[in-house]
């Protein structure tokens, strides 16, 4: 299995993400990843995906130690639905999991063997006291940074054995097969070209935010922040909208700006305002590291989860982080002509589509 934006080969022409707030598949032809054809299938409740830090004490702990989904057959037709509206021939599957389902570090090494046999044991070793789940069984990949006189910087990746085989298994049930798993933000940076210029990404959705930092096809950060625990409950008491729960945030957003106030009232109110607070605090860490590593201020932050860029504009510009502008990952240049509706009312939002446009670019 392959993990990172940079793999050896080339992933197969379906890609799949899923998420909290559903499912979303896409295909390309070559490796421009132009999309040709996307589909999405929102989820419900009643869905829960394993998490590597996950607390025991909720039912994502639970998940996460028996390596399950909860409500791994809605899932399963979720992903079936998705992927048959998108699919010709081919049924291998580049898979897209949430950010949850891993652990993502950035080690330093003296040195490491080139050859990638004898370098994964090391990387391994190293994992063992960083990881809260077995590093012996765990699927763990790697790819170096950087390297200088003074040593090497790795970027690794890990997930417990018995998540991967839950979410290979959704794939197959779907009448697929998993031919490369990715996690969202890694998938999403994939797609971006290694100019030299540094970039800002912001992953953020119904559960989750990470926030990474890339120069030169260069991972500096990569950090990731849990919206879900106590405040799932919230999230899933909202009521359900046309295009999906991402609007949850979304709504909140839009009537604090427009009062000038926080809304406040219902336990589902409460919860989107403590959801969209910590996205504005994760991008403010994110944006002075930036300056801090930099020396200076991002031009501009990409957004490539399903909040979206203009709820992710409005979220800032609430809590006063910036100004900065706020982008999305993907645009109209990277649709084809079955995929033209995308962005548009009724369409796939465009945010939804960065991981598996990035899982497709190689």
């Amino acid at each position: 299995m392959e993990f990172l934006p940079r793999s050896m080969g080339t992933r197969p022409r379906l890609a799949c993400e899923v998420r909290a707030e559903g499912v979303v598949a896409a295909r390309a032809e070559d490796a421009l990843a132009v999309l040709d054809a996307v589909a999405r299938v929102p989820l419900g409740d009643g869905v829960v995906f394993p998490q590597t830090h996950a607390d025991d004490a909720n039912v994502a702990g639970t998940a996460a130690r028996n390596g399950s989904v909860v409500g791994h057959g809605k899932l399963v037709a979720a992903v079936r639905t998705a992927l048959e509206q998108v699919s010709q021939r081919g049924r291998e599957v580049t898979l897209v999991v949430p950010d949850a389902a891993v652990r993502v570090l950035l080690l330093d090494f003296d040195e490491l063997p080139t050859k990638p046999v004898e370098a994964l044991p090391v990387v391994r070793f190293r994992l063992k006291k960083l990881l809260p789940f077995d590093a012996d069984d765990a699927a763990v990949s790697y790819q170096v940074m950087a390297t200088t006189r003074d040593g090497m910087q790795v970027l690794a990746v890990a997930m417990p054995a018995e998540v991967l085989a839950d979410y290979e298994a959704v794939v197959r049930e779907a009448g697929f097969e998993p031919g490369a798993v990715m996690p969202s933000t890694l998938a999403a940076l994939a797609g971006l070209s290694e100019g030299e210029r540094p970039m800002l990404v912001v992953n953020a959705g119904r559960d989750g935010v990470t926030t990474a930092i890339v120069k030169g096809g260069v991972l500096l950060l990569h950090r990731s922040v849990d919206l879900g625990g106590e405040l799932q409950a919230a999230a899933n008491a909202e009521p359900a909208k046309e295009q999906g729960a991402e609007t949850s945030i979304a709504a909140i957003a839009a009537r604090m700006a427009a009062a000038q106030t926080p809304v406040a009232g219902s336990s589902a109110a409460t919860g989107a305002e403590a959801r969209a607070s910590e996205v504005a605090q994760a991008v403010s860490v994110a944006a002075a590291y930036f300056e801090d590593t930099l020396e200076s201020a991002p031009a501009v932050v990409l957004s490539a989860g399903t909040l979206g860029a203009d709820v992710l504009t409005r979220v800032l510009d609430q809590a006063e982080v910036g100004p900065v502008a706020v982008e999305e990952m993907v645009d109209r240049q990277m649709l084809g002509a079955g995929a033209g509706s995308a962005g548009s009312p009724g369409g796939v939002p465009l945010g939804w589509l960065a991981g598996v446009r990035g899982a497709l670019a190689n």
